[in-house]
């Protein structure tokens, strides 16, 4: 999600600073980015010279310190609260009083992660579907402090990407996944009952219910680590058993099994 966000601010004429925790995972993303700009290259969606230059506008780091003169900064971390808000903090400590804190999460509390700073009212989700140089929305989440200017810079900057900004208000998992994730979290159980195969399981979300991607592939796309993650948001903060993750999908993160990023979820990958 990160290197995707990246290309895109990037892509934009916008100046990026990417920060991780180690330089193989930044070269690992630059990779990624090369590859997807190359893509795009190959579709004739960007010109020859486009890859090049979006290219030339990232630089990579593992120095937080080095996004001290940033505008704004989007946090794309793993999905949990406690490693958000202390990125937070730091951030809060580093940037100019003026700079907005944007979070990726794709269920955390806006307020919480804004209640870890001294700027609440400049502290907003914006979460980024993935792939993040394909996908049109973004979520603008308010938190209970969210200024009205604050909200109005972040909605306008995502639609100058090419996004299609939607308001949403701060509750778990936001609208998207408070929807998707039971789909996917009832899909598992129907594998872990013995009603279908994920391979059944999808073909007949995608054959009945036109979607693109059945729920298990996208399930194995997302990760099964960070959907676990958000149901247990979900189960926590809203309190309904309804969102109970599945007792197989426990078991196969607890394996090590997380989906396209280790080789084997639902499904096995090369």
């Amino acid at each position: 999600m990160g290197s995707g966000i990246a290309q895109v601010f990037a892509q934009h004429g916008h100046r990026v600073t990417l920060v991780d925790v180690s330089q193989e995972a930044l070269d690992r993303a630059r990779r990624q980015v090369e590859k997807s700009l190359t893509k795009l290259a190959e579709k004739g969606q960007i010109g020859a010279g486009d890859r090049e230059a979006t290219l030339g506008r990232i630089t990579t780091t593992t120095d937080l310190s080095a996004v001290a003169g940033a505008g704004l900064v989007v946090e794309a971390v793993v999905e949990d609260e406690a490693v958000k808000r202390r990125i937070f903090q730091q951030l809060d400590r580093t940037l100019a009083p003026e700079a907005i804190l944007a979070s990726n999460t794709s269920s955390i509390s806006i307020t919480k992660l804004a209640a870890a700073t001294g700027r609440p009212e400049k502290v907003i989700g914006m979460h980024f579907m993935n792939p993040v140089p394909l996908m049109a929305l973004v979520e603008v989440i308010r938190g209970q402090a969210t200024s009205n200017e604050t909200t109005r810079a972040v909605v306008d900057l995502a639609g100058s990407l090419g996004k299609t900004p939607v308001e949403v208000n701060d509750f778990p998992g936001f609208v998207s996944n408070r929807v998707l994730m039971p789909m996917i979290n009832e899909a598992i159980f129907a594998v872990y009952e013995g009603v279908a195969t994920p391979h059944a399981i999808d073909q007949v979300m995608k054959l009945g219910m036109n979607h693109p991607m059945g729920p298990l592939t996208l399930a194995d796309f997302i990760g099964l680590d960070v959907c676990l993650a958000i149901l247990e948001v979900l189960q926590d903060g809203l309190g309904d058993p309804k969102y109970r993750a599945c007792p197989l999908l426990k078991r196969m993160v607890d394996a090590g099994w997380l989906g396209r990023k280790t080789g084997r979820g639902f499904y096995t990958y090369a």
